[in-house]
């Protein structure tokens, strides 16, 4: 009898493998890095945990064996939604599992542009001993936060140990703790002139494309922040170039990009007022951790069990 097949695209620690060899009993469980290992494997793969080239032309097609498949990351928009959706494919993201690197990450770049941190980085390279105008200070200050998501949370969770004011915005606009005011997506801008800092924690969608440009900035307060660690596309960026260039907002901390890596020719690297980080914020060294123990393993119990796998389950109609 043919065993049922699960394939890893990454390595794990043995801890983990042994425990999924524990639930899944009489499967063939395949994990690696090396495309080598697993490639042959792919076309019979019920279970497939994480994206790699190739695995489309073996696993997407009308016959194909593939039931379920565990995205590694976050973000789900690179993945063939529609194939996944014609074929029935389960579909579970990794929600959940970037949120307290991320909302690191978030008040690294706030306090980092408040407090003047990247301005005196550059003064130590040059032995330059200047005051710089520092003056911001962010307690007690208003943080919108766009995307109230579990790193929108996390956020919020933070941002109340600096006494600030939280207000935040998400497709439902249901209450979160935190947050003292929360708002639908068709409010955004009713919010941004009261936010001394904005920050993006949304997913990339239909309804979240180009949602920031021009007239959003024009509604900031000239000495507001805007930060950026969701998805490059819902910005124009050339209008937050122009934004930045004019001074109409103060400054900018960016890790995520139209395009990516960020061209060499793009204007943002030379603006004084921006902090560029290269779609980093997620890393953190516990991440296979959070993904095998935290998300797949439970949903895989439940998988096992004839359920649906409810952790993170992507409903393709919303496209997150």
């Amino acid at each position: 009898m043919t065993k049922r097949k699960i394939v890893i695209t990454h390595d794990l620690q043995d801890e983990q493998l042994q425990r999924i060899k524990e639930i899944a009993i009489d499967w063939d469980i395949i994990s690696s890095r090396d495309e080598n290992i697993w490639l042959d494997h792919i076309k019979d793969a019920e279970i497939i945990v994480g994206w790699k080239k190739g695995i489309a032309e073996h696993s997407i097609q009308p016959n194909s064996k593939l039931r379920w498949f565990q995205s590694w990351s976050a973000g789900i928009n690179k993945l063939p939604l529609e194939s996944f959706k014609e074929l029935n494919i389960i579909l579970t993201g990794a929600s959940g599992v970037h949120a307290y690197p991320v909302s690191e990450t978030i008040f690294a770049l706030m306090l980092a542009l408040t407090r003047k941190i990247d301005t005196y980085v550059k003064n130590q390279r040059e032995k330059k001993w200047h005051h710089s105008g520092l003056s911001l200070e962010m307690h007690e200050k208003t943080v919108g936060i766009i995307g109230v998501g579990a790193i929108g949370k996390e956020t919020a969770k933070i941002a109340k140990a600096f006494g600030m004011r939280v207000l935040g915005v998400r497709h439902s606009g249901k209450r979160e703790e935190y947050v003292d005011e929360m708002f639908k997506l068709d409010e955004l801008d009713s919010i941004i002139p009261a936010c001394d800092y904005i920050v993006i924690t949304l997913p990339l969608t239909e309804e979240t494309y180009h949602l920031f440009g021009a007239k959003q900035f024009q509604l900031m307060k000239k000495s507001a922040f805007f930060i950026n660690i969701g998805r490059g596309n819902i910005v124009v960026e050339q209008e937050l170039i122009k934004a930045l260039q004019q001074k109409t907002i103060t400054g900018a901390g960016l890790d995520v990009f139209e395009k990516e890596p960020l061209s060499e020719d793009n204007p943002l690297w030379n603006l004084e007022n921006v902090i560029i980080t290269p779609h980093s914020s997620g890393s953190t060294e516990h991440y296979a951790k959070r993904v095998i123990e935290d998300i797949f393993i439970p949903n895989l119990q439940s998988y096992l069990a004839g359920e649906t796998p409810p952790i993170n389950l992507i409903d393709y109609e919303k496209g997150y």
